[in-house]
């Protein structure tokens, strides 16, 4: 397999050290020893900090995107299997450390919402879009299993990233996946119940 280009390999490192150090921490020659290239190969690509951090909101967007577009959940054969094979698909990825499962946009959106909005604001935006992208499954349950409810499918969207990224900040606290995963199952709980009331 080809190793990658030098900008990605600096665009991943920063992924990396960002979910471990958060943003503030993250310096440019930490970057630099993690992707193995040298501060002249930084400057070839990037002019700051904050100009790597723009270019790695649009790495992480990619990752993403193609990731979960791909994820196992969406071949489920209704729409609150797909939602429950959602919440055990992010069960099932929380693996190895603590940086390659938590979410590097919900550490700088936690901690650089105000300092940097123009990096965590369309990070923000990356949570609430994956988000939505649950919620033509939870409008079909809801039509499905008759429920009436005083929330909106948008809503409870939000609620389930709500779930995951508290889930990430007691794997932080706690020093382990355990602690996400039994919120993942709670959450699969309250999916089941609302929509099949048992």
């Amino acid at each position: 397999m080809a190793k990658p280009d030098s900008k990605t390999r600096l665009l991943d490192a920063t992924l990396k050290l960002v979910r471990a150090k958060g943003y503030a921490a993250t310096r440019v020659e930490d970057v630099c020893a993690e992707a193995g290239l040298t501060k002249g190969s930084f400057f070839h690509h990037f002019k700051s900090k904050d100009d790597l951090a723009q270019a790695a909101v649009a790495h992480w967007e990619a990752h993403t995107t193609g990731f979960f577009a791909e994820a196992p959940y969406h071949a489920g054969a209704g729409p609150l299997e797909r939602l429950l094979g959602y919440v055990d698909f992010r069960k099932a990825i929380l693996t190895g450390d603590l940086t390659e499962f938590t979410c590097f946009a919900g550490n700088i959106v936690q901690e650089a919402w105000r300092s940097h909005p123009q990096i965590s604001g369309p990070l923000a935006d990356n949570i609430v879009s994956h988000g939505k992208t649950l919620q033509a499954d939870i409008e079909a349950a809801m039509i499905q299993y008759g429920v009436k409810a005083d929330w909106t499918a948008e809503s409870l969207a939000l609620h389930i990233q709500a779930v995951v990224q508290g889930g990430f900040i007691m794997a932080k606290a706690t020093g382990g996946a355990a602690a996400a995963a039994q919120s993942l199952d709670h959450l699969r709980r309250y999916l089941e119940l609302t929509f099949k009331g048992e």
